[in-house]
C-alpha cells in the first residue's frame, strides 16, 4: 500500500499543502480528448490531452500522472494490489488522514465498493474516486487537484472524465 500512498502524495503535498491561494487566469480549452488504458491492469479513463500532459517528474509503475500545460492542475490515475486486504472504509480513513486532513468536503458518497472525496483545502479543489475491485484484491483510483479560482473550468473537466473511468476488473486485468 505504501506504493500508492506515495502516488497520492504527488497530488496531496504539491497542491493541497500550499498556503497561497492561486489567482485566476485564462484557463486552457479542453477540446482534444484521449483515452488511456493501463496495458496490464486494464484501468483507464479519457482525459483532455490539450489540457494535461504526462508529468515528467512522476515515475509511476502502475499509473499515469498528468500535469496541466500551465502546471497549475494535476490529474492522476493508478492501481495497486491490496496485499494487506485493507477494507474500503479503512482505506478511506487513511486517505482522509494522509491527503485531506483539515479539508472541507462538498461531496463524499460511499457505496459498497467505491467512494468519492471532493472538496477544498488551502485554496485548492480536489476530486478523488476510489474503487475496490477484483473481489477486494485491487484498489484503483483517479484524482484531480486544481486551483479554487479555476473551479468553474476544472469542475467541467472532472464531470466529463468521471463517467469514462474504468477500474481494474475481469480476467484481462489479472483479477
Amino acid at each position: 500500500m505504501r506504493r500508492f500512498i506515495a502516488m497520492l502524495v504527488i497530488l496531496g503535498s504539491a497542491a493541497l499543502g500550499a498556503t497561497a491561494v492561486p489567482t485566476a487566469h485564462s484557463a486552457p480549452r479542453a477540446g482534444e480528448w484521449q483515452d488511456y488504458t493501463h496495458p496490464s491492469l486494464q484501468f483507464g479513463f479519457t482525459y483532455p490531452s490539450d489540457v494535461f500532459r504526462p508529468d515528467p517528474g512522476a515515475n509511476l509503475d502502475n499509473g499515469l500522472a498528468l500535469l496541466s500545460t500551465d502546471g497549475r492542475a494535476r490529474l492522476l490515475i493508478g492501481a495497486f494490489d491490496n496485499d494487506e486486504s485493507t477494507s474500503l472504509d479503512d482505506y478511506r480513513k487513511l486517505i482522509l488522514d494522509k491527503s485531506y486532513k483539515d479539508a472541507t468536503f462538498d461531496y463524499a458518497p460511499v457505496r459498497k465498493s467505491w467512494f468519492i472525496l471532493s472538496g477544498e483545502r488551502n485554496g485548492w479543489m480536489f476530486y478523488e474516486r476510489v474503487h475496490l475491485t477484483c473481489e477486494g484484491r485491487r484498489i484503483t483510483s483517479w484524482a484531480m487537484v486544481y486551483p479554487v479560482a479555476e473551479r468553474g473550468y476544472y469542475d467541467r473537466i472532472v464531470e466529463r472524465i468521471a463517467p469514462t473511468f474504468r477500474p481494474s476488473q475481469g480476467a484481462a486485468a489479472g483479477c
